[in-house]
Protein backbone atom coordinates (compact mmCIF):
# COMPACT_ATOMS: atom_id res chain seq x y z
CA UNK A 1 0.00 0.00 0.00
CA UNK A 2 1.22 3.50 -0.80
CA UNK A 3 -0.39 6.67 0.49
CA UNK A 4 -1.08 9.28 -2.17
CA UNK A 5 -2.81 12.62 -2.43
CA UNK A 6 -4.83 14.13 -5.25
CA UNK A 7 -4.45 17.75 -6.33
CA UNK A 8 -7.67 18.42 -8.20
CA UNK A 9 -7.88 21.25 -10.70
CA UNK A 10 -10.63 22.10 -13.14
CA UNK A 11 -8.94 20.42 -16.10
CA UNK A 12 -6.09 18.43 -14.57
CA UNK A 13 -5.61 16.17 -11.57
CA UNK A 14 -2.26 15.27 -10.03
CA UNK A 15 -1.83 11.97 -8.21
CA UNK A 16 1.31 12.08 -6.08
CA UNK A 17 2.93 9.73 -3.60
CA UNK A 18 3.41 11.04 -0.08
CA UNK A 19 6.17 8.51 0.62
CA UNK A 20 8.15 8.50 -2.63
CA UNK A 21 9.09 12.06 -3.63
CA UNK A 22 8.86 12.79 -7.33
CA UNK A 23 6.47 9.95 -8.12
CA UNK A 24 3.59 12.02 -9.48
CA UNK A 25 1.51 11.96 -12.65
CA UNK A 26 -1.26 14.05 -14.19
CA UNK A 27 -4.47 13.21 -16.05
CA UNK A 28 -7.90 14.71 -16.68
CA UNK A 29 -9.71 12.74 -13.96
CA UNK A 30 -8.89 11.34 -10.52
CA UNK A 31 -9.15 7.76 -11.70
CA UNK A 32 -6.98 8.36 -14.75
CA UNK A 33 -4.36 10.19 -12.66
CA UNK A 34 -4.12 7.27 -10.24
CA UNK A 35 -3.84 4.83 -13.14
CA UNK A 36 -1.09 6.93 -14.70
CA UNK A 37 0.79 7.07 -11.39
CA UNK A 38 0.70 3.29 -10.99
CA UNK A 39 1.67 2.77 -14.63
CA UNK A 40 4.87 4.70 -13.96
CA UNK A 41 5.83 2.61 -10.92
CA UNK A 42 8.37 0.51 -12.92
CA UNK A 43 10.04 3.69 -14.15
CA UNK A 44 10.19 5.16 -10.65
CA UNK A 45 11.69 1.88 -9.45
CA UNK A 46 14.81 2.71 -11.48
CA UNK A 47 15.34 5.74 -9.25
CA UNK A 48 14.53 3.88 -6.04
CA UNK A 49 16.97 1.11 -7.00
CA UNK A 50 19.67 3.68 -7.75
CA UNK A 51 19.06 5.14 -4.28
CA UNK A 52 19.52 1.69 -2.76
CA UNK A 53 15.88 1.39 -1.69
CA UNK A 54 13.36 -1.41 -2.14
CA UNK A 55 10.29 -0.17 -3.99
CA UNK A 56 7.13 -2.25 -3.58
CA UNK A 57 4.34 0.35 -3.54
CA UNK A 58 1.35 -1.97 -3.68
CA UNK A 59 -2.11 -0.46 -3.99
CA UNK A 60 -2.52 3.34 -4.07
CA UNK A 61 -4.64 4.70 -1.21
CA UNK A 62 -5.88 8.29 -1.39
CA UNK A 63 -5.41 9.88 2.03
CA UNK A 64 -5.67 13.57 1.09
CA UNK A 65 -7.35 15.74 -1.54
CA UNK A 66 -6.61 19.41 -2.18
CA UNK A 67 -7.99 21.92 -4.63
CA UNK A 68 -5.55 22.71 -7.40
CA UNK A 69 -4.54 26.13 -8.67
CA UNK A 70 -3.08 27.62 -11.84
CA UNK A 71 0.09 25.60 -11.27
CA UNK A 72 -1.93 22.41 -11.29
CA UNK A 73 -3.51 23.38 -14.60
CA UNK A 74 -0.02 24.06 -15.98
CA UNK A 75 1.01 20.55 -14.96
CA UNK A 76 2.97 21.05 -11.74
CA UNK A 77 2.11 19.78 -8.23
CA UNK A 78 1.91 23.23 -6.71
CA UNK A 79 -0.34 22.98 -3.63
CA UNK A 80 0.94 21.90 -0.22
CA UNK A 81 -1.09 19.33 1.69
CA UNK A 82 -1.53 18.76 5.41
CA UNK A 83 1.22 16.12 5.43
CA UNK A 84 3.70 18.78 4.32
CA UNK A 85 3.45 20.57 7.65
CA UNK A 86 4.10 17.63 9.99
CA UNK A 87 7.56 17.04 11.47
CA UNK A 88 10.02 15.09 9.34
CA UNK A 89 12.52 12.91 11.17
CA UNK A 90 16.17 12.54 10.20
CA UNK A 91 15.79 9.01 8.81
CA UNK A 92 12.93 9.97 6.49
CA UNK A 93 14.71 13.14 5.36
CA UNK A 94 17.86 11.14 4.57
CA UNK A 95 15.84 8.55 2.63
CA UNK A 96 14.07 11.18 0.57
CA UNK A 97 17.28 13.06 -0.17
CA UNK A 98 18.82 9.76 -1.34
CA UNK A 99 15.98 9.55 -3.88
CA UNK A 100 16.56 13.15 -4.98
CA UNK A 101 20.28 12.50 -5.41
CA UNK A 102 19.48 9.38 -7.41
CA UNK A 103 17.22 11.47 -9.66
CA UNK A 104 19.99 14.02 -10.19
CA UNK A 105 22.41 11.22 -11.07
CA UNK A 106 19.96 9.61 -13.47
CA UNK A 107 19.24 12.95 -15.16
CA UNK A 108 22.94 13.42 -15.88
CA UNK A 109 23.19 9.87 -17.23
CA UNK A 110 20.12 10.23 -19.46
CA UNK A 111 21.36 13.55 -20.86
CA UNK A 112 24.77 12.02 -21.59
CA UNK A 113 23.35 9.17 -23.69
CA UNK A 114 20.51 11.01 -25.42
CA UNK A 115 20.71 12.71 -28.83
CA UNK A 116 20.90 16.50 -28.83
CA UNK A 117 17.78 16.66 -31.03
CA UNK A 118 14.65 15.18 -29.53
CA UNK A 119 11.48 14.05 -31.24
CA UNK A 120 8.97 16.88 -31.56
CA UNK A 121 5.41 16.81 -30.31
CA UNK A 122 2.38 16.53 -32.60
CA UNK A 123 2.46 20.29 -33.12
CA UNK A 124 6.20 20.49 -33.55
CA UNK A 125 6.90 21.77 -30.05
CA UNK A 126 9.33 20.75 -27.35
CA UNK A 127 12.77 21.78 -26.13
CA UNK A 128 15.91 20.07 -27.33
CA UNK A 129 17.99 17.98 -24.92
CA UNK A 130 20.35 20.74 -23.78
CA UNK A 131 17.49 23.21 -23.44
CA UNK A 132 15.65 20.76 -21.17
CA UNK A 133 18.79 20.31 -19.07
CA UNK A 134 19.37 24.06 -18.78
CA UNK A 135 15.73 24.52 -17.81
CA UNK A 136 15.96 21.93 -15.02
CA UNK A 137 19.08 23.51 -13.54
CA UNK A 138 17.78 27.07 -13.71
CA UNK A 139 14.43 26.15 -12.19
CA UNK A 140 16.24 24.17 -9.51
CA UNK A 141 18.32 27.22 -8.64
CA UNK A 142 15.03 29.14 -8.25
CA UNK A 143 13.50 26.35 -6.18
CA UNK A 144 16.58 26.42 -3.94
CA UNK A 145 15.63 29.88 -2.74
CA UNK A 146 12.45 28.37 -1.32
CA UNK A 147 14.61 26.43 1.14
CA UNK A 148 17.04 29.26 1.88
CA UNK A 149 19.80 28.25 -0.58
CA UNK A 150 20.99 30.99 -2.91
CA UNK A 151 23.46 30.55 -5.75
CA UNK A 152 24.29 32.93 -8.57
CA UNK A 153 23.44 31.88 -12.16
CA UNK A 154 26.03 29.64 -13.79
CA UNK A 155 26.42 27.88 -17.15
CA UNK A 156 25.02 24.32 -17.28
CA UNK A 157 28.50 23.06 -18.12
CA UNK A 158 29.96 24.37 -14.85
CA UNK A 159 30.02 21.03 -13.04
CA UNK A 160 31.61 22.50 -9.92
CA UNK A 161 28.88 25.13 -9.53
CA UNK A 162 26.16 22.54 -10.15
CA UNK A 163 27.70 20.16 -7.61
CA UNK A 164 27.89 22.97 -5.05
CA UNK A 165 24.23 23.85 -5.58
CA UNK A 166 23.11 20.25 -5.23
CA UNK A 167 25.30 19.72 -2.17
CA UNK A 168 23.84 22.75 -0.40
CA UNK A 169 20.29 21.71 -1.29
CA UNK A 170 20.89 18.16 -0.14
CA UNK A 171 22.44 19.36 3.11
CA UNK A 172 19.45 21.54 3.99
CA UNK A 173 16.88 18.93 3.02
CA UNK A 174 18.66 16.15 4.94
CA UNK A 175 17.99 17.81 8.27
CA UNK A 176 15.02 16.82 10.43
CA UNK A 177 12.24 19.39 10.22
CA UNK A 178 9.36 20.60 12.37
CA UNK A 179 7.23 21.08 9.25
CA UNK A 180 7.64 24.84 9.08
CA UNK A 181 8.85 26.63 5.92
CA UNK A 182 12.63 26.45 5.52
CA UNK A 183 12.81 30.10 4.44
CA UNK A 184 10.47 33.09 4.79
CA UNK A 185 7.66 32.61 2.30
CA UNK A 186 9.25 29.33 1.25
CA UNK A 187 8.53 25.63 1.35
CA UNK A 188 8.51 22.98 4.04
CA UNK A 189 11.04 20.17 3.83
CA UNK A 190 8.49 17.57 2.69
CA UNK A 191 6.93 19.71 -0.02
CA UNK A 192 10.32 20.92 -1.26
CA UNK A 193 11.61 17.39 -1.64
CA UNK A 194 8.53 16.25 -3.55
CA UNK A 195 8.41 19.32 -5.80
CA UNK A 196 12.14 19.37 -6.61
CA UNK A 197 12.31 15.60 -7.19
CA UNK A 198 9.17 15.73 -9.35
CA UNK A 199 10.66 18.38 -11.64
CA UNK A 200 13.87 16.44 -12.17
CA UNK A 201 12.10 13.12 -12.73
CA UNK A 202 9.42 14.57 -14.99
CA UNK A 203 12.10 15.87 -17.35
CA UNK A 204 14.08 12.62 -17.18
CA UNK A 205 11.00 10.83 -18.46
CA UNK A 206 10.38 13.55 -21.05
CA UNK A 207 13.86 13.13 -22.51
CA UNK A 208 13.57 9.32 -22.47
CA UNK A 209 10.19 9.44 -24.21
CA UNK A 210 11.26 11.93 -26.83
CA UNK A 211 14.54 10.29 -27.82
CA UNK A 212 12.87 7.15 -29.15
Amino acid sequence: MTNIYLEVGEKKVAACSLEWPGWCRFAKTEEAAIQALMAYAPRYNVIAHKAGLEFNPGEAVVVERVTGDSGTEFGAPSVMVASDTVPLDAATAARWVALLRAAWELLDEVVAVSPSTLRKGPRGGGRERDEVYRHVIEVERTYARKIGVRHKPFPPGDRNALAALREDMGSVLSRPSDGAPLAPGGWSNAYALRRIAWHVIDHIWEIEDRRD
